[in-house]
């Protein structure tokens, strides 16, 4: 099957907007009419299509017409840099870019064949210049994607039809439980809010899986708590994703106080902390649980099913829950290893090769524990773990120690280099209390952590530096470390 088939069966209207609906029908046809023109303009299949697109209808027709023609879609971020565009397209060598009108300029000086939507119709400018080398992939190649780059350059990563159903498949039985049919009776399923860009893979994922439900999707613009909350009530959500980043905002922006219906929030991107959950919980009365996946594996592959929430949701708060149904996960030298159906088949891009054992085990490159219930917890990366003098600190850990500290909005832990240890930790916090100081901190440390878990220096900031997915960019705290020392 190919995710092409997900616009068949959805509801009258399938995508909303704070300002407008758009139904499948027009979304069905637009689709089609991009991959005619995509077709007439040349494109062969397995050929790359670059797209740089809003949030907007206009985006999800553009991912489905791409496919259409039998092309591989590929997002472009519209905050990406003028020399990151470049990079990024000399990269992927794309047949044509989909883009708006507002957007267009960005692409003038390529001399690439643009296609501009606006209104979910489309028009056609031919470039002046075809790559010489196009990229191409065989039939079940759906997208690229750009991995997060918070550890390093941000690789293309083929994403296939068959993967990314597969996973959507075994996450909806999950949450669904046995009977679920039974249970829902004749009520329309809720759509599905989608809190991201749909330049990132976990909006694009978010939509998908909202199709395979047999249901629409709530788009954003760009992420506000009070627009976000709006939404909540407009369209009755029972439960919703957001990332760390766009939880912390709702949870400390004093306009929003009431979440109902709301009763569960899917932490994604990255799990929230433990103690930040307990005061989202506090403020709305609704259980946060964490999952999680990789860019790289295609999807969700650990995570929280309706039984576990209700039996274990208050208790394992910060966890990331169970493995998928199908899905092995073990831990070896305290690293995360994932074996799905596509890793066993050795199914995975030459570039991570690399990372995947003969027997199919793919090194994820986070570090974390399973506790005696079957819960996996994260601890971080291990590209972050700290030595300090031959002793393992995991940042995940002190991390979550600091959030739970009166006046800590957030907080993220690096290993800096020491003459004495090797590395030693520092924690970088933003605060909410002005009146909270570094010894208040480092009192806090003590009583919780074992001595050489405790930082050995605090620094307070005004925010984190956070990648578009939201994830801390650590190599940006460990330059600000050097800094300070230098």
């Amino acid at each position: 099957m190919s995710l092409v088939e997900l616009l068949d069966g959805l509801p009258d209207i399938a995508v909303h907007t704070l300002t407008k609906d758009f139904s499948s029908a027009n979304l069905a046809a637009s689709a089609t009419e991009l991959g005619t023109l995509l077709a007439e303009s040349g494109l062969s299949p397995g050929q790359v299509v670059a797209a740089m697109l809003p949030n907007d209808a206009i985006t999800v027709a553009a991912l489905f017409g791409v496919w259409r023609a039998d092309g591989v879609y590929t997002p472009l971020n519209p905050r990406a840099a003028d020399q990151e565009l470049a990079s990024q397209l000399h990269t992927l060598r794309p047949h044509a870019v989909i883009t708006t009108p507002e957007l267009k300029h960005r692409f003038s000086r390529f001399g690439l064949t643009l296609l501009t939507g606006t209104d979910l119709h489309w028009s056609v400018d031919s470039g002046t210049r075809q790559p010489t080398d196009p990229r191409r992939y065989d039939a079940d190649v759906a997208l690229l994607q750009f991995t997060s780059g918070t550890t390093g350059a941000p690789k293309p990563v083929p994403l296939r039809h068959g993967t990314v159903l597969d996973l959507i498949d075994r996450l909806l039985e999950k949450l669904r439980g046995p009977r679920s049919t039974e249970r829902q009776g004749n009520r329309p399923p809720m759509p599905n809010l989608v809190p991201l860009s749909l330049s990132l893979w976990a909006g694009i994922y978010q939509v998908l899986f909202a199709f395979r439900a047999g249901s629409g999707v709530v788009l954003m613009e760009r992420f506000a708590a009070t627009d976000f909350a709006a939404m909540v009530k407009r369209y009755q959500l029972r439960s919703t994703v957001l990332p760390p980043a766009a939880l912390t905002m709702v949870l400390h922006d004093d306009e929003v106080t009431d979440l109902s219906p709301l009763k569960i929030v899917r932490s994604i991107t990255a799990p929230l902390s433990p103690a930040q959950a307990r005061r989202f919980r506090a403020k709305f009365g609704v259980i946060v649980l964490n999952s999680y996946g990789q860019t790289e594996l295609g999807g969700e592959v650990v995570g929280w099913s309706a039984a576990d929430a209700r039996e274990w949701g208050e208790i394992k708060l910060g966890s990331v829950g169970r493995p998928l149904p199908g899905i092995d996960v073990t831990i070896a030298d305290d690293e995360v290893l994932v074996r799905t159906p596509t890793t066993a088949a050795r199914r995975v891009d030459p570039a991570f090769l690399d990372r995947l054992t003969d027997d199919g085990w793919f090194h994820t490159g986070d570090l974390g524990w399973f506790d005696d219930d079957g819960f996996l917890w994260l601890d971080g990366r291990v590209s972050d773990m700290i030595n300090r003098g031959g002793l393992k600190v995991f940042p995940g850990a002190v991390e979550d120690v600091l959030a739970g500290a009166d006046g800590v909005r957030e907080a993220a832990v690096v290993g800096v280099p020491d003459e004495r240890l090797g590395e030693v930790p520092w924690a970088f916090v933003v605060r909410t209390d002005p009146a909270l100081t570094k010894s208040d901190l480092m009192s806090w440390c003590r009583d919780r952590l074992t001595p050489y878990r405790v930082p050995v220096r605090f620094v307070f900031l005004d925010r984190l530096p956070r990648n578009d997915v939201g994830k801390v960019v650590k190599r940006e705290l460990a330059a600000l470390a050097e800094s300070v020392m230098s």
